[in-house]
């Protein structure tokens, strides 16, 4: 893959490999933890070696990555992530604000390893 931006974060918990991952407490510190919803903030992409709690999480924040599906999605849909930091298709819902890391290079289904363009966005209710 050809990352354009990657850094590394403290991790506050366990990160899993090709995982989207989020500020595990944003108004505290930088530390990372693995995302658990289509609200969470954010940061990237994990890499393929993830991290064990208390250790550094390469975080992929711009550019080519890979991510592990939680569900079938399609090339071009914009992926967010479900609760065990997996892809899945972003949906806006009414009254809630989704949060979305990436776009699908190619489609799959769960447990699929996909190429992604990692860029965070907002899907705000209509």
């Amino acid at each position: 893959m050809s990352a354009l931006l990657i850094k590394s974060f403290q991790a506050a918990a366990a990160v899993a490999a090709f995982r989207f991952v989020k500020f595990a407490a944003p108004a505290a510190d930088r530390s990372v933890a693995q995302a658990n919803a289509a609200t969470s903030p954010l940061v990237g992409v994990s890499d393929s070696m993830g991290a064990p709690q208390g250790g550094l999480a390469d975080v992929i924040q711009a550019g080519l990555a890979e991510v592990r599906l939680g569900g079938t999605v399609s090339a071009g849909d914009f992926l967010t992530a479900d609760a065990d930091g997996r892809g899945i298709k972003c949906v806006p819902a009414a009254g809630e604000v989704r949060v979305y890391g990436a776009v699908a290079q190619a489609p799959g289904v769960a447990d699929d390893i996909i190429p992604v363009l990692v860029g965070i966005g907002v899907l705000t209710p209509a």
